[in-house]
């Protein structure tokens, strides 16, 4: 009896835990290895940026404008890059811009060492940084699916997503413990060489060419197409919206560095309630990463994303409200969680939406809406802490994040009844090149004009 209780427990544990199967495919296994090296310096940076211009400034105001500033570019650039990267060689493309994400974090460590104390030359740095990485992003994000079988995506998305985590998680608390010691120049100059040692990775993936023919220039009627291609896909832009409300409405992240020290207590040159919280949130995304087992086998990935925003926005309600530091944590793991469940069921919509020419395109506005929604949130919450108060500011984002996620799926119901579409080939492999895996399933994957939003997609009847 006690071997079946322990074979059962096995089987529970096997079926809750992160899915690690893509990691089995080399070429996977090797862009998932790039993102793991950078994992936790990136995250130095991310803390150094809005403490250093903090002590610069003692304004919530500057801070919110490093979100401002980094906007414009991930605009641009996220967009133009998705085009690029569905004209060239993604490899290729993510070998350039991975130097030049580097090339900038040296740049933040120099003017950092020197003691240049210039808001405006941390601002240039941050949005050149934000360049490379819109024209990143989106190579990477489309090279997923051409790299693992269909049936893998969901916990392909997954697994990466829980590798950042840990590192946005350890990122931040060891910002916490280190810049005391060790200032924040080096906080700037491990992630300069956390991301030179990524290029390496990078190197070693398979070639990654376009799929629909010869290379091209990639100009404003490609990124246009994108959005021709995009606007006939309904369940995907109402995921974009959610996203949208949830980022813009209720990402406190701007009011970090004040509610540290006025609200929990750290002394002016930074301390642990800093690292804290900017790791909460990380760290419910890597808590349920880690149990994503049973949430990538969830099918009704509309619910899903609709409950998850709900519950992110309560989260933030709570964070705003709270004046205890643990409180206040608890709040933003539970946030965390939402935000990294939402996030892997949009992920594997897109993925599985779209065919390998328009890929690129989409991976562009989707890292323009999620990574473009928080820096738009540091502006107004920087401004509106500035204001009104950083409990306001962050509670009563929260609250407008509940009420504006079901406004919009009450206007869109065919999202709340969206469903995965099944697996065709369950046997389907990939090989290490990579260049072939994607191509026999594009027939399955060619959006029409239907109001379902996704050629693939399955809409039940029953809301």
């Amino acid at each position: 009896m006690s071997s079946t209780k322990a074979a059962s427990a096995r089987r529970f544990l096997g079926s809750i835990m992160v899915d690690t199967r893509p990691l089995r495919i080399p070429a996977y296994r090797r862009l998932w290895a790039s993102g793991a090296v950078t994992a936790i310096g990136s995250q130095l940076t991310a803390v150094a940026v809005p403490k250093q211009i903090y002590d610069l400034t003692s304004s919530s105001g500057y801070v919110g404008l490093t979100g401002a500033v980094a906007l414009l570019p991930l605009l641009v650039f996220g967009l133009w890059g998705g085009a690029i990267a569905d004209t060239v060689d993604r490899r290729k493309l993510m070998v350039f811009s991975n130097i030049g994400v580097a090339a900038t974090s040296g740049g933040l460590w120099f003017q950092a060492w020197a003691g240049v104390s210039s808001v405006w030359l941390i601002l240039v740095l941050l949005a050149l940084n934000q360049v490379f990485f819109a024209i990143n992003s989106p190579a990477r994000n489309a090279s997923i699916a051409r790299l693992v079988p269909a049936e893998l995506v969901p916990p392909a998305v997954a697994l990466g997503s829980t590798t950042m985590s840990f590192g946005a998680v350890m990122g931040p608390m060891a910002a916490g413990v280190l810049l005391p010691v060790l200032g924040l120049s080096t906080l700037y100059l491990i992630d300069t060489v956390a991301l030179t040692l990524a290029v390496f990775a990078v190197l070693r993936l398979p070639s990654l060419p376009p799929l629909n023919g010869p290379s091209r220039r990639a100009g404003l009627r490609d990124v246009f197409e994108g959005f021709r291609y995009l606007s006939l896909q309904k369940v995907l832009l109402a995921s974009f919206l959610l996203d949208i409300i949830a980022m813009v409405a209720g990402m406190p992240r701007a009011l970090f560095p004040e509610m540290a020290e006025l609200t929990f207590g750290d002394p002016p040159g930074g301390g642990t309630a800093l690292g804290w919280l900017y790791a909460a949130i990380p760290l419910g995304a890597l808590l349920c990463g880690l149990a994503s087992g049973r949430l990538s086998r969830f099918n009704r990935h509309g619910v899903g994303v609709t409950v998850s925003v709900c519950l992110w926005g309560g989260a933030i309600v709570g964070f705003g409200l709270s004046g205890s530091l643990w409180l206040g944590v608890s709040f933003l793991v539970i946030a965390g969680a939402a935000d990294f469940a939402s996030m892997v069921y949009r992920g594997a919509m897109l993925q599985q939406a779209a065919t390998d020419e328009m890929r690129g395109r989409l991976q562009g506005v989707f890292i323009v809406v999620v990574a473009g929604g928080p820096r738009l949130a540091d502006a107004t919450h920087g401004w509106a802490g500035e204001a009104a108060g950083t409990g306001f500011a962050a509670t009563g984002g929260g609250m407008l994040v509940i009420v504006l996620t079901i406004i919009a799926v009450a206007l869109i119901p065919k999202f709340w009844r969206y469903r995965a579409p099944t697996t065709t080939d369950p046997e389907a492999t990939v090989s290490d090149t990579a260049s072939t895996g994607d191509e026999s399933s594009r027939a399955s994957r060619t959006p029409d004009d239907d109001d379902s939003g996704m050629a693939t997609a399955r809409a039940d009847s029953d809301p």
